[in-house]
């Protein structure tokens, strides 16, 4: 019979053998973690957000597989190769599944920092519908004007999906995977949260708005000139704009993610 996996309150830190670089990484992906868990988007231990390290290696860090996201710590992140090889000692596995989709984006993303993967309900349930996301709503607009979508191919574990997966997502920076849930990446941990937040906003919304009277759709135009819409919206600064003040939020209630 396997040993039960440690919690990661007992593991020691890392901070002291790893950069203040990967650190402040490593602080910055535990509070996103934990905010998907706050926020209501994590499915027990089965989705995934990674970040990519510094450098032409191709490294990132990941969930430790079989934790909570409010139990995530800084310290307890995987870091591992494009391979799924361990970095750094670690008592915990990696999910396959997990690796494929993340590895996938990261390996053909240069721009990509941070790749960010629910099954919410409402993400889920939007996936499923035929026509995608609709542009019904002013959060929908900011979805449309960078999304793509991926055809199910079931558990996703096979390496043989990821050209096709990479092929589909393109330069797109949300991508849908149909019967499946949501996928956001940005430059920043900051800028894959707040698309996720605005993606999920767009499904629920248009979940609700089905169940009324028919749909008034936004004209296209206005989706065309969202992106500077979104510019203006956030100083210019992006996800890094609410960035402090989601960490103020975290740091009042939840600080162990720091550890």
């Amino acid at each position: 019979m396997s040993q039960p996996l440690p919690a990661s309150a007992d593991l020691p830190s890392v901070q002291h053998l790893v950069s203040p670089e990967e650190w402040q990484l490593r602080v910055d992906l535990a509070a996103c973690y934990r905010l998907v868990a706050l926020y209501g988007w994590s499915d027990l231990v089965f989705t995934h957000i990674s970040a990519r390290l510094p450098g032409p290696e191709h490294h990132f860090l990941i969930n430790p597989y079989g934790l909570m996201f409010d139990e995530i710590t800084a310290s307890s992140l995987v870091k591992v190769d494009m391979q799924c090889n361990k970095l750094m000692d670690s008592p915990f596995p990696v999910n396959p599944a997990g690796f494929v989709i993340h590895s996938a984006v990261h390996e053909a993303r240069e721009d990509v920092q941070c790749v960010l993967h629910t099954h919410t309900r409402a993400g889920v349930a939007v996936s499923a519908q035929k026509n995608g996301v609709l542009p019904i709503s002013q959060q929908s607009t900011f979805v449309l004007a960078s999304l793509a979508y991926h055809d199910y191919e079931g558990v996703a574990f096979r390496p043989d999906e990821k050209p096709r997966l990479q092929a589909d997502l393109g330069a797109a920076n949300f991508l849908m995977l149909r019967n499946h849930g949501l996928l956001t990446c940005g430059p920043t941990i900051a800028d894959a949260f707040l698309a996720m937040y605005t993606f999920e906003a767009a499904c629920k919304i248009q979940i609700d708005a089905q169940a009324g009277g028919e749909l008034t759709e936004v004209d296209p135009r206005i989706v065309q000139g969202v992106a500077e819409a979104m510019k203006v919206q956030t100083g210019g600064l992006g996800g890094q704009f609410v960035w402090p003040a989601l960490l103020r939020r975290l740091d009042r209630t939840d600080p162990g993610y720091r550890r």
